[in-house]
């Protein structure tokens, strides 16, 4: 299985501002754009903050000291490589507590920026995409077992495994390869199994 990872999530050439942007232009630019934050970087275009519109209203409040990105900016910053999955990705957003991660390549650079509303992006696949990966890479793939002897029906990202299984053993790995296909927001198992049938005792 090939999960999507953080460059086919993020948006590309992110909007940044310099140490040295004013207030008024941090918030034209997020007004512009339809951003909530945008990364501060340095003259190597490597990310050093990030000012957000939450900080935008601190300093309008407060009224005082410079309103320049530099003096705004939450930092150090937290970033992200393109080459991390969606699910690395969520997880440093939330071990983190940020909202976004800009992202950077081999040397620091900004490439892009990855937001809340990008990771979303995997839970808009659709239904009949999830079904071809699980059948296609899960089923066939890598537990090398017959599709015809199986049901999988998603509804909404709701995935329903039905059908026969030669090994009891196999039901727990089963689904858990479905949760791990982008997209999946819950597995029913419904699976009966060969090695059960016919043991009704006398």
């Amino acid at each position: 299985m090939r999960h999507r990872s953080v460059a086919d999530l993020m948006t590309p050439t992110a909007v940044a501002v310099q140490r040295g942007t004013p207030f008024k232009e941090i918030a034209r630019l997020l007004d512009e754009y339809g951003i909530t934050a945008v990364p501060v970087v340095d003259e190597a275009d490597r990310p050093v903050g990030v000012v957000s519109e939450a900080d935008l209203l601190r300093r309008h409040t407060a009224k005082d000291g410079p309103s320049t990105a530099e003096a705004m900016m939450s930092s150090p910053v937290v970033t992200a490589r393109p080459s991390w999955t969606a699910v690395e990705a969520a997880r440093h957003m939330e071990r983190h507590r940020v909202k976004r991660l800009p992202v950077v390549d081999p040397d620091g650079r900004l490439i892009g920026v990855l937001s809340r509303s990008d990771l979303l992006q995997l839970f808009l696949r659709r239904d009949r995409a999830i079904q071809e990966e699980i059948l296609e890479d899960v089923v066939t793939r890598i537990l090398r077992l017959s599709p015809a002897s199986l049901h999988i029906d998603v509804a909404e990202g709701r995935v329903t495994l039905s059908g026969t299984l030669p090994r009891k053993s196999l039901a727990p790995i089963f689904v858990r390869l479905c949760e791990d296909v982008d997209g999946v927001v819950e597995v029913v198992d419904r699976l009966t199994y060969e090695d059960q049938q016919g043991n009704g005792g006398d």
